[in-house]
């Protein structure tokens, strides 16, 4: 049975051109794309988004960073969705992270680390409805 989670193409990936080349990994890795936009968000958006780790010391940086370019968020659909997504996009330091995974190709710190991917099935389905409206999910 098919599974949707969510994912983000972080501002450092789009700014360096690697939108295509990470969109290509995700379909070849056979998921459908169900929804996609790009946009800029505000700090404010950001904020709301990541609201869980508001109380992390990362978390004017992570938000700051969040809205200082476009970036291109995704509702993916396949098989076990959520945790071959997680496996797709490599560890979150991509020192770490596993050859041939899109941290690995494309991104360059931990920080700026390219992709953001949902963790379990609550969390897509609050990231998908943060992002999309019903209409746009047909």
């Amino acid at each position: 049975m098919s599974q949707r989670t969510f994912s983000i193409i972080k501002p450092d990936a789009v700014r360096k051109g690697h939108t295509g080349g990470i969109l290509a990994e995700i379909e070849k890795a056979g998921f459908k794309i169900a929804a996609i936009k790009r946009q800029s968000i505000s700090k404010d958006q950001a904020k709301g988004f990541y609201h869980v780790h508001s109380a992390r010391p990362f978390f004017d940086g992570l938000t700051t960073f969040m809205s200082s370019g476009p970036i291109v968020l995704l509702v993916l659909e396949k098989e076990n969705a959520i945790a071959d997504l997680r496996k797709l996009m490599g560890a979150t330091n991509p020192a770490n992270a596993e050859e041939g995974t899109i941290r690995k190709k494309f991104a360059s710190s931990i920080e700026e680390n390219a992709i953001h991917g949902s963790d379990a099935e609550d969390t897509a389905a609050f990231e998908i409805g943060y992002w999309f409206a019903g209409y746009e999910l047909l």
